[in-house]
């Protein structure tokens, strides 16, 4: 997801302290963000930091864990201030409360790669606050000056005289202490714990299937229910038959939802059965016709169109006109599915006067506020309790799951799970959307872009999800086009809106997926025009942003660029700015009969301030994984107003025996940390295809890869 910081984060930040039994508890309040609901007054404080009588610290974690690893940083970033090992530190999930909103977004969830970009400052200032009271609660039962205290290891020492008190001895005095408002932070050469490597805190409770993820919630009373929905986007019900699903053992209702119709069963498989048994009627609607080839047809005429303007610099018509030489390319990309591994779920339970949401979401106020709007209930009324996620990619963001559950626990009286089966999962997505991009560029007597011009087709993003923030332009569809560091005078983007009737959604990195691939393989294309080696024409275009030309110069030496490979392999490069962090990647690739085979994967991340190195490899790979899915196979198809594919058959993710060897090498940089979780999806896609070209001669401009672009030209 995309996200944008308006205020500065100091502005946002204020440190409280309340006694809470003998305990030390540290929190971070914030103002209401502007437009918020059912936000606390400005400066209420709320607990990130609690240290117990036994001296266990915990914190408490706002946002939403989906495998990206923010269980684990954000107790590190703690634990450095608080001088405590961070793998002893109990993490706690919070609840839905505007107190935890994520600051880059006004509201509580996860999504942006923004977590510990967020949170990096606040959570090591309340940690240093709590360890400053520890400290003067120290000092007072010693009568000694602070001074002459060292604090380390949950302890709080006089090295001199050999006392020591350690943090559960002191959390009850040091409750009961004002809060420091400026503490001094450790510097980075003093970090014991931040930067270096720190095993997944969450990692054993998920080995051990300790873990709750949504899918594994129970409760007594428990009803799972499968929805019928209509195959063709936006259709409806017109009438349906429930007699051969109510004869399914096990089925108690059928209820009609504005989603479609839902079976409620016992258990799972029989609900499965008594929607399968469903006889439904459906107006189809006006979506009914589309297929992918008239909308891709539809999308070039469009693209003949003038668009709404997002970048003028300059003068590119002029110097397209004045140019040495001029390129055009078009390219495609298809609908994505997410395919989360863990199916899409929910479990409400709607009751007279309250309501309790179990749910793997990304927004927790989303989630809380929707549920009280179906209940008729004040959000105060609704407790979220978020789980595991088993992947979220953005999919998770979205509210379909969470408002079936609550309407059916309202309408049967009794705690009801939601569970998708995969075919639904794949069917009825908020897909990453298809685009439709012409690119033209003018190069100089040197073979140097002097024009550099875009026109994207597509649908909106925040149109459908942020309808209050959408201005006629979605930044999320030209982002990447429009901030790409190469050193080009005069350049033109813009955008060309079309609504096909496909949902279409946040998707693992957003516009920069398909956006790096043009961008990246456009650029490759104009090397190639002027007589220049790809790395070499990149690393000119870059001079004036060092940021991408060391991650650049980082990943080609380190994967031999230039070097000779065995006969048959060739690779390609790609470089890219996302969500505050900049990748490059070089794949190395042969092709086997009619496919692609990817051998190695060489990153270079300059991510800034690193947190957890182990983290920030693990989520490359997993971006490498993600984007190479996409990149290889990945197509989301429409006959008839239907999605094609319906399972992992024939919407197939990478399988373990096809993974590339992938290293990552992480720049060294000082830096405020940028996102992790999304930047290393989009180089991959562009770094094969340029490596499939040196190896054929022929450019793909069209995503998935197919056979026929791997014929030699």
């Amino acid at each position: 997801m995309t996200a944008r910081a308006t205020l500065d984060r100091r502005e946002l930040l204020t440190l409280g302290a309340a006694m809470a039994g003998t305990g030390l508890v540290v929190g971070i309040a914030r103002p209401r963000p502007a437009g918020a609901q059912g936000a606390p007054p400005p400066f209420a404080p709320d607990a990130f930091i609690r240290v117990g009588a036994d001296g266990v610290v915990t914190v408490v974690i706002g946002y939403s864990e989906m495998g990206q690893g923010i269980s684990t940083a954000l107790p590190m970033l703690v634990a450095e201030e608080l001088e405590v090992d961070a793998a002893t530190i109990r993490v706690e999930q919070a609840p839905a409360d505007m107190r935890y909103a994520n600051p880059l977004f006004g509201l509580q969830g996860t999504g942006g790669s923004t977590t510990v970009r967020a949170m990096h400052e606040p959570m090591r200032r309340a940690g240093a606050a709590a360890r400053e009271m520890l400290a003067a609660a120290a000092a007072e039962a010693m009568g000694l000056p602070r001074d002459q205290l060292v604090v380390r290891g949950g302890t709080v020492a006089h090295e001199a005289s050999g006392r020591r008190m350690s943090y559960g001895q002191l959390a009850a005095a040091a409750g009961r202490r004002p809060v420091p408002q400026n503490v001094a932070l450790k510097p980075p050469s003093a970090w014991r714990v931040l930067g270096r490597p720190q095993r997944r805190l969450d990692a054993a409770a998920k080995v051990r299937g300790q873990a709750t993820f949504g899918i594994d919630v129970r409760l007594p009373g428990l009803l799972t229910a499968v929805v019928a929905r209509c195959p063709v986007f936006g259709g409806t019900v017109t009438g349906f038959d429930a007699a051969r699903a109510r004869r399914v053992p096990g089925v108690r209702h059928v209820v009609q939802l504005p989603a479609g119709v839902a079976v409620v069963a016992d258990g799972y498989w029989a609900a499965k059965k008594g929607r399968d048994a469903l006889t439904v009627r459906w107006d189809e609607g006006a979506t009914a016709a589309l297929t992918s080839a008239a909308l891709s047809a539809r999308y070039a005429e469009l693209a003949q169109q003038s668009g709404r303007v997002a970048k003028n610099e300059g003068d590119a018509d002029a110097a397209l006109r004045d140019a040495a030489r001029r390129h055009e390319a078009i390219f495609e990309v298809p609908y994505l599915a997410h395919a989360t591994m863990e199916p899409m779920n929910c479990t409400a339970h709607v009751r007279a006067d309250a309501v309790e949401v179990w749910a793997p979401t990304q927004f927790q106020t989303s989630t809380q506020q929707t549920a009280a709007q179906i209940a008729g209930l004040p959000p105060a009324a609704v407790q979220v309790h978020t789980t595991y996620l088993g992947g979220g990619f953005g999919r998770r963001a979205e509210l379909d799951f969470v408002d079936d559950a609550v309407r059916l626990s309202k309408e049967v009286r009794a705690p009801v799970k939601v569970v998708y089966t995969r075919e639904d999962d794949i069917q009825h997505d908020m897909y990453r959307p298809a685009t439709y991009t012409v690119m033209r560029a003018g190069l100089g007597t040197d073979g140097l872009p002097t024009a550099w011009w875009a026109r994207v087709v597509g649908a909106s993003i925040f149109a459908r999800f942020f309808p209050q923030m959408f201005n006629g332009m979605d930044e999320s569809s030209v982002e990447g086009l429009t901030e790409h560091g190469y050193g080009i005078p005069n350049q033109h983007v813009e955008w060309v809106r079309h609504e096909s009737g496909v949902p279409v959604g946040f998707w693992r990195s957003v516009g920069n997926t398909q956006n790096a691939f043009i961008k990246e393989c456009f650029v490759d294309e104009l090397a190639q025009l002027a007589g220049q080696d790809p790395v070499a024409y990149r690393r000119t275009l870059l001079a004036g942003h060092p940021r991408l030309l060391g991650v650049l110069n980082a990943a080609a030496e380190r994967a031999g660029w230039g070097s000779s490979l065995p006969a048959g392999r060739a690779r390609g490069v790609a470089v890219h700015e996302s969500f505050g962090s900049f990748v490059a990647e070089v794949a190395e690739v042969s092709i086997e009969g009619d496919a692609p085979v990817v051998h190695r994967v060489v990153c270079a991340a300059d991510v800034g301030t690193v947190v957890n190195p182990l983290t920030v490899e693990a989520q490359m790979e997993s971006a490498i994984v993600y984007g190479l899915s996409a990149a290889l196979r990945g197509e989301i198809t429409i006959d008839r107003g239907r999605v094609v594919q319906s399972n992992f058959h024939d919407y197939q993710p990478l399988r373990m025996h096809e993974m590339p060897r992938v290293e990552v090498h992480l720049v060294p940089s000082t830096n405020n940390p940028g996102g992790v979780g999304e930047p290393g999806t989009p180089p991959i896609a562009p770094a094969v295809c340029n490596a499939l070209f040196a190896l054929t001669g022929r450019r793909i401009r069209r995503l998935p890869i197919r056979p026929e672009d791997l014929r030699r030209a």
